[in-house]
């Protein structure tokens, strides 16, 4: 499996990701044909070899003519749909411009239909947004993935006046994705490039398991003072597919939330857990420890997914007193699963079935199923067990 890795360690802007790509070995003048075919007056890419603190990358300039108009969603996706882009580019741009139509009229209370692209209307977004889906859909890639996404601090001057960073449109587009800290006085991550991770990335994390086939550098305009303004694009091969041939398992990043209780009634905890399970937690523990002056406590542990996050953490705060929550971004590897039922003597089990990694099968009954039945039936529960296990065996339907 073919697969990229967006190393976006001072943001991401459509520039810069348009320059990464043209730097991991796409044609400039493949590009230039699609842009050219959208019908923008004098719309010229123009890559230049630069150096930002020592390092070098590719920085992408559209030049045009001016212009004194602002696009609705529908003139672009128009424009679009009329150019000479093959099918999937066209899907892939159009996807992008939506995901930006989307963020912009919920932050001004508007509709789709009606939202006035400003910056991200202007010839060189579009050049940006477009050449970026040309250049993707050549890479070939399969799979994303992206690191968490600074956005910088402080104010932006947009169309609508001096806004915090992340613009507005910018942090709406990034909901539900992890943003990294940053210090640097500046927007590191635009619109444009919000846009254009959450649509491309599949999941967020660290580098992936992966043999790298080459490295594409886009540099940014501006010169940061602490740091180089780059993305870096690594892109190739997915170790875990090469090595399990049959792709038994995937990789699958979770949050990691934690907490230490030691003056919370159990009752507490317990309708907490309950809670935390009902809202979306994909599982919840408690380990005990033993905390200053030898108290007795709980550690509490939840797994989560990023669009989950928030909710969880006041659950936890709420329920608990909690003065403090750590979190952290895991990586873990899960076996390709499926759910399924099986006959036995005593009636039906459910479980899931899972595909290890020399493609043999392996399956788990559900206790609750099996208790139901051992229950009903005066059986011990370990014979149902072992019943729905050997009935998984001779099943050819899981």
């Amino acid at each position: 499996m073919r697969v990229a890795y967006l190393d976006c360690s001072s943001g991401i802007s459509g520039d810069m990701t348009l320059g990464a790509i043209v730097d991991a070995g796409i044609p400039l003048e493949t590009i230039q044909q699609g842009i050219d075919s959208l019908g923008l007056p004098s719309c010229r890419l123009v890559a230049t070899d630069v150096k930002k603190h020592g390092f070098r990358a590719t920085h992408i300039e559209v030049q045009s003519e001016p212009e004194h108009k602002h696009r609705h969603l529908h003139h672009i996706t128009d424009m679009i749909d009329r150019s000479a882009l093959s099918a999937a580019q066209q899907q892939l741009a159009k996807r992008i411009f939506t995901r930006l139509g989307q963020a912009e009229a919920k932050v001004h209370g508007t509709t789709i239909e009606k939202v006035h692209f400003h910056e991200v209307g202007a010839v060189d977004s579009i050049a940006d947004i477009v050449g970026t889906a040309i250049g993707w859909q050549l890479l070939g890639v399969e799979r994303v993935v992206c690191a968490p996404v600074p956005t910088g601090q402080g104010t932006v001057q947009i169309a609508h006046g001096r806004v915090s960073v992340p613009a507005p449109a910018t942090a709406e587009l990034l909901t539900g994705i992890p943003l990294a800290a940053s210090n640097v006085e500046a927007e590191l991550t635009t619109p444009t490039g919000a846009a254009i991770v959450a649509t491309l990335a599949d999941q967020f994390g660290g580098l992936p398991s992966m043999q790298i086939e080459t490295i594409g550098y886009g540099a940014g305009t501006r010169d940061l003072d602490d740091q180089p303004n780059l993305l870096r694009l690594l892109i190739g091969q997915s170790l875990d597919a090469a090595h399990q041939g049959d792709r038994a398992w995937q990789e699958d990043p979770v949050w990691v939330l934690e907490t230490n209780l030691d003056d919370v009634p159990g009752e507490w905890i317990a309708y907490c857990t309950q809670r935390l399970q009902d809202a979306g937690a994909l599982d919840v523990y408690l380990t005990p420890i033993q905390m200053k002056k030898n108290r007795p406590a709980v550690l509490l542990s939840i797994l989560c997914r990023a669009a989950d996050l928030t909710v969880l953490e006041r659950i936890v705060f709420a329920e608990t007193g909690s003065l403090g929550i750590r979190r952290w971004l895991a990586h873990r590897h899960t076996l390709s699963r499926q759910s399924c039922a099986v006959q036995t003597a005593w009636g039906e089990v459910t479980g899931k079935s899972a595909v290890l990694a020399d493609g043999t099968t392996s399956f788990a009954p559900e206790y609750e199923s099996c208790r139901q039945l051992a229950a009903a039936s005066g059986q011990p529960l370990r014979d149902i067990y072992r019943a729905a296990q050997q009935a998984f065996g001779q099943s050819a339907d899981c």
